[in-house]
């Protein structure tokens, strides 16, 4: 009996060899390239070293062992910045071309303005666009309020250059130029610190300087590039909010007999991450970019997800049992504080203009006879009128539909069907700089860099393949920060929408392009043969993306050229 109770026993217990077998559905995964996780050291696991800088380069151009190894650690800062440089130095050149109000800017710097003057957006003459750029330039505003269907923060914004250099096409471009030129310094950096390379950093904030889209919306005094740049320094104070929560989990863990920290239930599951700072930077941010636009709400929603996910899989790595419910009782609750809150008093807090003031649209409808009846009614007058005027933008917002020439539908964005001409004239010979005898043509088309999105397209696959079958978490943010900017816009079909709103998520693009090309050069330690093979195709397809925006840079800046140069770049109906 005892030993037929033995025997049973024993076949029950799995093989020695295939005890530390992962699941079934592990090990069919793996063809896919999905990796089963090793248990080293959980502190490398947690927070991955930055390589060591190689001063090999460097050496290259002559510098000593020592002066090579302080140019390197330097390059994490130099390498950007010098991106950055070249950046600024395309978005600035003659950025008052056209001095004429283009597109969309018929609005948000005369809007600006009029925050400057009265708190308020106040009501413009019907020639006043003329007036603003003729000589003498003219200012044709009265107090009478405006009804507006946008906050004010990125108004607020453009005003700042409009403050600092008069209400001029410069002055009403020079924020946004800035904050264009900046996203690329935060785009090098956000790389730097994904991809833990300095070079693909800079590769991903090389690729986004040379963006047709992201280029013309930098030098538009339109709203959506400012929520692109809220929306990137949000994911940005993210990652370094990542980063020290997993840093902070490792130096709790347990070191082992062999000095290797291990993982530990207890720490995993109780330890409490404290005061996080940067998660509030995060929430501040995603206040602003929905203060500009509501779109940015949508981000709010996903990153403010996206982050507790971050913290239950760091509690999963560092040994927690039930990762979910450690997160839920101790990071849920203070991360909502942190960015919904955040979010919510900021966006509040940017309506102080309005607020201060009484000549405001819908600033006194609460007292009026409509104000004054339904609920509510022990609510601050001003909050009452403030929440009026949120449902009536909504409504605008929602019923939309109204036919436009460049509308498009979202299906097409990513392959560039319908860009939208922000700006034509078709000087003749002799006028405005035109030179040849067939007329030119001048143009300010709001058109992606052609090569970089349909390669960017490749990207998106490669990197949904890593999300899912690598889980690889780098892979996944960035594809959060696409599907957040991209794929609300499909809930409103109907409505009257463009392309150049999906300049919103064009960072994440070109950092999903720069992991790509990360991986076709090789990881470290790959053969000299396959990184240089790799290293050759990469460069090969950057330099063409380089020369893609060279050839359309004409049709970004308004400059004239023949026509028959114009209809070469026409390359699809579409795009006329």
């Amino acid at each position: 009996m005892t030993s037929d109770t033995t025997a049973t026993d024993a076949a029950a217990q799995p093989a020695p060899e295939l005890a530390d077998q992962p699941p079934v559905w592990q090990r069919r995964l793996r063809r896919f390239g999905y990796p089963v996780r090793s248990q080293g050291d959980v502190r490398a696991r947690l927070v991955p070293a930055f390589p060591e800088p190689s001063g090999r380069l460097w050496a290259v151009f002559g510098a000593g062992p020592d002066a090579a190894a302080r140019l390197a650690r330097w390059s994490g800062w130099a390498g950007p910045l010098l991106v950055t440089l070249f950046a600024g130095v395309l978005r600035f050149w003659n950025l008052g071309s056209p001095r004429k109000v283009i597109f969309d800017e018929t609005y948000y710097p005369k809007d600006a303005w009029s925050l400057l003057q009265y708190g308020y957006e106040g009501t413009w003459a019907k020639n006043a666009n003329d007036a603003l750029v003729g000589h003498p330039p003219q200012l044709l505003l009265s107090p009478e309020h405006s009804y507006v269907v946008h906050p004010p923060m990125g108004k607020w914004l453009i005003a700042l250059g409009e403050w600092a250099f008069g209400m001029n096409p410069f002055g009403w471009r020079f924020m946004v130029a800035l904050l264009g030129t900046l996203s690329v310094l935060l785009v090098c950096r956000i790389g730097r610190r994904m991809m833990r390379s300095t070079a693909l950093g800079c590769l991903a904030g090389t690729l986004l300087a040379v963006d047709g889209l992201h280029f013309v919306m930098s030098r538009t005094a339109l709203l959506d590039l400012i929520v692109m740049f809220w929306v990137v320094a949000a994911f940005g104070a993210l990652l370094v909010d990542r980063d020290r929560t997993r840093a902070r989990l490792a130096a709790a863990l347990p070191l082992g007999p062999d000095n290797v920290a291990r993982p530990d239930e207890k720490v995993g599951d109780r330890l409490r991450l404290g005061w996080r700072p940067w998660r509030i930077v995060a929430g501040l941010c995603l206040g602003l970019s929905a203060a500009t636009k509501w779109n940015g709400l949508y981000y709010l929603a996903a990153f403010a997800l996206m982050a507790v996910l971050w913290d239950v899989a760091a509690r999963r790595t560092a040994g927690a049992r039930r990762p979910f419910r450690s997160a839920l009782r101790r990071d849920v609750l203070p991360a909502f504080g942190a960015t919904v809150v955040v979010a919510l008093a900021t966006y509040l807090a940017s309506w102080s203009g309005w607020l201060a003031t009484k000549g405001g649209y819908y600033r006194d409808w609460a007292t009026t006879p409509d104000g004054r009846t339904g609920g509510w009614t022990w609510l601050p007058d001003w909050l009452r009128s403030l929440w009026h005027y949120q449902t009536e933008v909504y409504s605008f917002h929602t019923g939309l539909t109204t036919p436009h020439t460049y509308q498009s539908n979202p299906w097409s964005w990513l392959v560039l069907g319908r860009p939208v001409s922000y700006f034509y004239e078709d000087p003749k010979a002799g006028q405005d700089g035109c030179t040849a005898a067939e007329g030119c043509a001048r143009e300010v088309l709001a058109l992606g860099t052609p090569l970089l999105w349909w390669a960017a397209c490749f990207a998106l696959l490669y990197v949904l393949y890593r999300w899912l079958f690598q889980r690889d978490w780098r892979a996944g943010a960035i594809v959060c920060g696409v599907a957040a900017g991209y794929l609300p816009w499909f809930l409103y079909q109907e409505r009257t929408i463009f392309l150049f709103y999906a300049v919103v998520f064009v960072p994440f693009l070109c950092l999903a392009l720069a992991m790509m090309l990360g991986a076709i050069i090789g990881p470290p330690g790959s053969a000299e043969r396959r990184r240089t093979i790799g290293a050759v195709g990469a460069g090969v397809l950057v330099l063409l993306i380089v020369w893609n925006f060279i050839y359309f840079h004409p049709l970004y800046t308004g400059m004239p050229i023949p026509k028959s140069a114009w209809h070469n770049r026409m390359w699809f109906d579409t795009w006329v």
